[in-house]
């Protein structure tokens, strides 16, 4: 079931992209997400096409694919709907509405597509990508930086932002916990949903982020 899965979830089995430089993901990553916004719709939707078989050589599942496009798929509806509003005040009054208005507008359309595929390449990187690799990774920068600014020792950002990326799938994999949780105990649908669980959510994630802080500190020392 795609509810049971975590967001970004890391992925212990092996495939090609696990056994990749995860410098060159890290690089690859933002390359490929900054070239993005230089594509057409067309060539987009064959990146988007792309991603989904590298994931399936991945041996991800259509539903942990579909988990990580969540929040794509949520962005689309409210996409869609500021590009149905933008059309109806261009055709006030009521009387001339015509279908076309639910026509996706061109720039929400490709909005989505981007936004889509960015999210493809994040579900790619941190589910074969673990923590401790992130880690490496950010260490490697972090000593060419300081390198190039002749070993400067007030430069350190590698715990900060290893912990910021690995929050994200972690605070998905919280939701998604409490939320099965809320479920099991017959828990409905609505505003007392968030209203209850939103706190459960944020103290959580804080909870796991200040352990892995304390372990770091720990590995250092």
């Amino acid at each position: 079931m795609v509810s049971g899965q975590s967001l970004f979830k890391y992925k212990i089995n092996k495939c090609p992209l696990h056994k990749l430089p995860v410098i060159l993901k890290f690089i690859l990553l933002i390359l490929f997400s900054g070239f993005c916004f230089a594509l057409s719709s067309l060539w987009l939707g064959i990146a988007i096409l792309f991603a989904v078989i590298i994931a399936f050589l991945c041996k991800f599942t259509i539903g942990e694919q579909l988990t990580d496009l969540k929040p794509a798929i949520f962005y689309s509806m409210i996409m869609y709907l500021l590009s149905v509003l933008s059309n109806l005040t261009e055709t006030l009054p009521v009387i001339n509405i015509k279908p076309s208005v639910f026509i996706i507008d061109p720039y929400y359309f490709i909005t989505i597509l981007r936004l889509t595929f960015i999210i493809q390449l994040s579900s790619l990187f941190f589910r074969t990508t673990s923590f401790m690799q992130i880690k490496d990774c950010l260490n490697v920068i972090e000593s060419f930086v300081k390198r190039l600014f002749k070993n400067n020792s007030k430069i350190f950002f590698t715990d900060s932002i290893s912990l910021f990326l690995m929050f994200i799938p972690e605070f998905f994999n919280v939701w998604s916990n409490v939320n099965l949780a809320w479920k099991a105990r017959g828990g409905k649908q609505g505003i007392k949903k968030i209203r209850t669980l939103v706190f459960v959510l944020i103290s959580v994630s804080f909870e796991k982020a200040a352990l892995k802080a304390r372990a770091l500190e720990a590995r250092k020392s």
